[in-house]
This record gives C-alpha cells, sequence and structure tokens, in this order.
C-alpha cells in the first residue's frame, strides 16, 4: 500500500498539463493584446491619411489658376518705358470653396493699400532688386456671376494690380526684367505668376 501512495504522489502529469495550459493562455492573451494594439494603430493611421488626403482636397479646391494671357501696361502719356500694371484673370482651380477677393482701398493711388484695409488676399512683388509686400489692386467680373466680393465657382476676375510703389522708385520694372507675382489668399495655395517685360514696351504688352 505504501509503494502505490508513493507512486502516485510521483506521477505529476496533472501538473505538467496544468502548467501547459496556463503557458497557453498567457499566449492567447499576449497575442489578444498586441492584436489590438496593431489593429489600434493601423486605424489610426488610416485616419490620419485620411485626413490628409481630405485636408490636401481641401487647399487644391481653394487654389486660384490663370486664365488666359497676363498684361503688362504702361499708362502713361506718352511712354516712358516703365510698366505700372499688370493685369490677368483668375477663377477657381477645382470650382469650388469660395475665395474672398475683396480689393484693397488704396485713397492716393501710390499703390499701396491704405492703413485699415480689410482685404484679406495679399499680391506681392519681387525680382532681383526689391520685394514690396502688399500691393495695391482693384478686380473686375468678367461674365457670369454675382456682385459680391466672393470669386465662386464658374466665375472669373480680372485682376489689375498697381505698381505706381515700383514704377515710383530707384528700380521700376522695365524691359528684359523678370518678376514675379504672389496672390496670396487668406486660405489655399499661394498662386505664383513669373513673367519677363519684353525688350520693347509699348501702351499694352502680353507677357
Amino acid at each position: 500500500m505504501p509503494e502505490k501512495l508513493k507512486r502516485l504522489l510521483q506521477d505529476n502529469r496533472g501538473i505538467t498539463g496544468l502548467e501547459t495550459a496556463i503557458i497557453l493562455i498567457a499566449f492567447v492573451v499576449v497575442a489578444s493584446v498586441f492584436a489590438y494594439t496593431v489593429l489600434s494603430a493601423g486605424v489610426f493611421a488610416a485616419r490620419k491619411g485620411q485626413e490628409a488626403i481630405y485636408g490636401g482636397l481641401k487647399k487644391v479646391s481653394e487654389t486660384l489658376e490663370v486664365r488666359g494671357t497676363v498684361i503688362a501696361r504702361d499708362t502713361t502719356t506718352p511712354t516712358d518705358g516703365k510698366v505700372d500694371q499688370v493685369l490677368f484673370t483668375i477663377a477657381l482651380a477645382l470650382g469650388n470653396e469660395p475665395v474672398d477677393m475683396a480689393p484693397p482701398t488704396d485713397a492716393n493711388g501710390d499703390g499701396v493699400p491704405d492703413d485699415g484695409s480689410a482685404h484679406k488676399t495679399i499680391i506681392s512683388y519681387i525680382d532681383d532688386k526689391q520685394y514690396v509686400s502688399n500691393l495695391a489692386w482693384s478686380r473686375a467680373l468678367l461674365g457670369f456671376g454675382n456682385s459680391n466680393n466672393l470669386l465662386e465657382a464658374n466665375e472669373q476676375f480680372e485682376i489689375t494690380v498697381n505698381l505706381a510703389k515700383v514704377s515710383s522708385g530707384s528700380n521700376p520694372l522695365v524691359a528684359d526684367t523678370t518678376f514675379t507675382l504672389e496672390v496670396k489668399p487668406s486660405r489655399g495655395s499661394i498662386l505664383t505668376l513669373t513673367r519677363t517685360i519684353p525688350g520693347n514696351i509699348g501702351s499694352v504688352v502680353e507677357l
């Protein structure tokens, strides 16, 4: 009898099976936690990617584009070879998200917006000798549209940039000069126009 009891106490197969079950359960729990973490990270990354895509599309949808030709004008009589106006037509690139195009006020006509002007779209001038951060400009609706200041789908605005600030300075915009205009709406991408004035300047020059 003692011999049988001794063999029974030495038989640990039941304990080994229990340990194996515990280890298996632990592996299952760890794998579940890891899978949940990976899944959560994937969902988060997908959400962020979606936000980035939508944000990019929204930004593009507010981008302006040039329609047609850019025109330089010398409005003095007789002409003095200095460009004092640049004209171009803009529209929404994708026909969405209206852009506020209320023009600045320029009471004295010096080509610089008045202090306190409430315009939101800024037009800057750059060439190899100078930078003017905020120019006066005006706009006119071409064709279909309404009378508000918003550039909306299917509308086109002709923008006239007043370069009096540049033409009256020591480095006017003259023949063979390359310049850049940056149109900066309150939202969306900057529209950049880079052109070179030809060798001969008349009253109207196509760039």
